[in-house]
């Protein structure tokens, strides 16, 4: 069968199942940092994690600090931002997890090692959050800061196999 006949697109995934990653690239604005937190809740409900859950909740405060900090190291400088979302599932006994990344434009401005110590209380939160956090240089301009949360089995309900709309 060739994919005028059915209906299927050759080399897509089934219809009804979505990549378990996520990005997109955020203007270093306010508005930014707040469409961050609501496209991460909207594609973790869409994946699973239902939007009003702990886990929802715990995750939209991560994304919410990470963009915000980003907002505030490079939003002065008009640069963007780049959220990743990966969401691991494990046994279904075990959970998953979610990897939440936020890249900015200020690889000049460091994070200090252990729990932070900032004028805000942003870093602390992830820190107290998050399974592990951490920041990566990746080149003479860009940072990632990441953050890895676990994710109980209750959350994570796989809906793979249904169709939307």
């Amino acid at each position: 069968m060739d994919s005028r006949t059915t209906g299927v697109r050759q080399g897509a995934p089934p219809r009804g199942t979505a990549p378990a990653q996520f990005t997109v690239r955020l203007s270093s604005t306010p508005r930014g940092a707040r469409l961050a937190r609501l496209s991460a809740t909207r594609w973790l409900d869409e994946h699973g994690v239902p939007f009003r859950g702990a886990a929802s909740r715990t995750a939209a405060v991560v994304v919410a600090e990470l963009a915000s900090n980003a907002v505030r190291h490079c939003g002065g400088i008009g640069r963007d931002f780049r959220l990743r979302l990966v969401l691991g599932v494990g046994p279904s006994a075990a959970g998953g997890t979610l990897r939440v990344e936020v890249t900015d434009a200020r690889a000049d401005t460091r994070l200090p090692p252990g729990l932070p110590r900032s004028s805000g209380r942003g870093l602390v939160l992830v820190n107290a959050l998050a399974e592990r956090w951490g920041v990566r240089v990746n080149d003479a301009v860009t940072k990632t800061v990441w953050a890895q949360l676990r994710l109980p089995a209750s959350s994570v309900a796989v809906r793979g196999g249904r169709e939307r709309g």
